[in-house]
């Protein structure tokens, strides 16, 4: 593999991020420039200036006193854009920051994130700001009560909505945490191979695309059916954010696609029968494997009738999900947007402009013109004649700065879990707010089992016999046997920054309930600490020294105290039960 040389005047190459940051302007010579404008690849130079693209072309020269990056023998693209991923743990030990170094060293510069609560954007943001990472979209999450979405995630995270008036309102509430787009989860199939979830009906998802335009807002769709493939067509969405697989496309289907301007990301990664590195089925016959072969051979031909037509298509991958590493499997999607049957010209440049394109971000990112981001890569090959040489990545440059290759200077950041702690403050919460946010100023969450049948919650402040507000817990267990509920106290905005209680002994809480057991929690950034206590109708004031929490996950992480993000309270009772606590003056002592 070579290297692209760079022209220092002796500098050595453990200096080269601090030169390129002194540096103005960054000047990339002889590379095989692909754009993504449409244009044949040309031989010719790239010039940055203050993070954006000065001049780029075949007659461009390099200023005087830049700092010159020899490319000979590399070929120069447009950073990747994936515009489907969930920042969750996939093959990584430490989320967030691993998974930045994962997009990073793949060449992928933009991402949409459809994991977060709202919530937690900002401090996101602040946090990334601090990392060698991407550019991050946050797009806020609405499905439908137990719809793909909801089945898993509180409503802090993924609004339920099954009206026009409850999407509005929705939108409207998500609109003031400035997200970046918002994800629609509208079709219930569950491809065949478990019970269909509840599906958005086409008033309901209308409301809530003309809402989320009005807040210029992009809407992109969770739709996986040809018959919600029109629906959504009819709806205003802009992007459908996944194949649509339980047919073949039909033309009048594909006209109506056509004829909305919509664009589509088919996640062609996440639905590959065998993936990378994965051993095939032991039954290749099996009911389950035959479904898989048969959505994904729907997913290509879809994609590939969908693209003939005309509809522009986008680059996502579902990264995050089981299977689908980040950052590798941006690269597997535009292998198997070829063979869809494609041209490597056509995936890449999908996979740069047409992301950008449909993200409404084309004049900032997505080809190599000047005036835009200078974020680029640097690759062994012709990707734009074998789509495998996207792989060989040499060197990654986000806004302008050597992120990924020899000579980077990666963030320190990255090698954090979490960002630095704060120091944790006495009370947690006493309740008296009655505007469902805590005494810290942080968004209480109920907290209740996951899955199709979840367990049925409601929590509220209430008065206090005497004086003062209260908690109240209640619920009716679902028909499985972990079921649970409780609530969840974020210690800071969004659980994202975490807090150092060291300055204390342990957790004090009042509690009454219906005389079961309950689960206290401590969340932290590296782990998850229980002890249980007892509650019948009289109050009781009980102090659980930071001693008694034991570690509840399957990595024995002794507790330090150090890295706090939630205080948590639970009940589990049979299947079918019903169960109350209700809780007050929280706080560390």
């Amino acid at each position: 593999m070579t290297r692209a040389r760079i022209l220092l005047g002796g500098l050595c190459a453990a200096a080269l991020s601090t030169s390129l940051a002194a540096a103005q302007p960054l000047a990339v010579v002889n590379a095989e420039i692909f754009d993504a404008t449409g244009a044949a690849p040309y031989r010719g130079t790239l010039v940055v200036d203050n993070g954006r693209i000065l001049a780029v072309g075949p007659k461009v020269k390099a200023p005087k006193g830049a700092t010159i990056v020899d490319a000979r023998g590399e070929a120069l693209i447009p950073g990747l854009f994936d515009v489907h991923t969930h920042w969750t743990p996939n093959g990584v030990p430490d989320v967030t920051p691993k998974i930045a170094d994962a997009y990073v060293a793949a060449g992928v510069t933009s991402v949409n994130d459809f994991h977060q609560q709202p919530e937690s954007f900002a401090p996101r943001r602040a946090w990334l700001g601090t990392l060698t990472a991407p550019h991050v979209n946050f797009v806020a999450r609405i499905s439908t009560p137990g719809g793909h979405g909801a089945d898993w995630a509180d409503q802090a995270t993924t609004r339920w909505v099954d009206t026009p008036e409850g999407a509005r309102a929705a939108v409207e509430a998500i609109a003031a945490y400035k997200p970046d787009a918002i994800k629609a989860f509208t079709d219930g199939w569950r491809y065949g191979s478990a019970p269909d979830n509840t599906t958005m009906d086409a008033w309901t998802l209308k409301a809530l695309t003309e809402t989320a335009h009005k807040y210029g807002l992009k809407v992109l769709t969770h739709t996986v059916t040809v018959e919600q493939g029109k629906v959504a067509a009819s709806s205003g969405v802009d992007v459908i954010a996944h194949s649509l697989q339980d047919e073949p496309l039909d033309a009048g289907t594909i006209a109506s696609i056509k004829a909305s301007g919509l664009f589509y990301a088919p996640t062609l990664a996440v639905y590959e029968p065998v993936k990378p590195g994965a051993k095939p089925p032991a039954d290749p016959d099996s009911p389950r494997a035959r479904q898989s072969r048969l959505k994904f051979g729907y997913a290509l031909s879809n994609t590939k009738a969908l693209f003939d037509a005309g509809v522009p298509l986008a680059l996502g991958t579902d990264a995050g999900m089981t299977g689908t590493p980040h950052g590798s499997s941006t690269l597997r999607e535009l292998e198997l947007l070829v063979q869809a049957g494609l041209t490597p010209s056509q995936a890449l440049t999908i996979g740069t402009a047409g992301s950008a394109r449909a993200m409404n971000q084309l004049a900032d990112r997505g080809t190599l013109e000047a005036g835009k981001r200078a974020d680029f890569v640097l690759v062994s090959g012709k990707p734009w004649e074998t789509i495998s040489d996207v792989r060989k990545v040499e060197r990654v440059f986000i806004d302008g700065k050597l992120s990924y290759g020899p000579g980077a200077k990666r963030s320190a950041a990255n090698d954090r879990i979490a960002p630095p702690a704060v120091k944790a403050q006495a009370l947690v919460d006493d309740f008296e707010r009655a505007d469902g946010r805590t005494s810290l100023d942080t968004l209480r969450l109920d907290d209740f089992d996951g899955g199709r049948d979840r367990s049925l919650e409601v929590s509220q402040i209430i008065e206090r016999e005497g004086g003062g507000k209260i908690l109240s817990v209640g619920a009716r267990m679902a028909s499985k046997d972990d079921a649970s509920a409780g609530v969840l106290l974020p210690l800071t905005r969004g659980s994202v920054v975490p807090t150092d209680a060291t300055a204390f002994k342990g957790l004090k809480l009042a509690v009454r309930g219906d005389g079961g057991a309950y689960v206290v929690s401590l969340v932290g950034a590296t782990g998850r600490w229980t002890t249980k206590v007892e509650a019948g109708p009289q109050w009781k004031t009980i102090e659980l020294p930071f001693s008694g929490f034991k570690p509840a996950g399957r990595e024995k992480t002794a507790f330090t105290g150090t890295d706090l993000l939630q205080v948590g309270v639970e009940g589990e009772r049979p299947a079918g039960a019903k169960l109350w606590f209700e809780l007050d003056d929280v706080t560390f002592y």
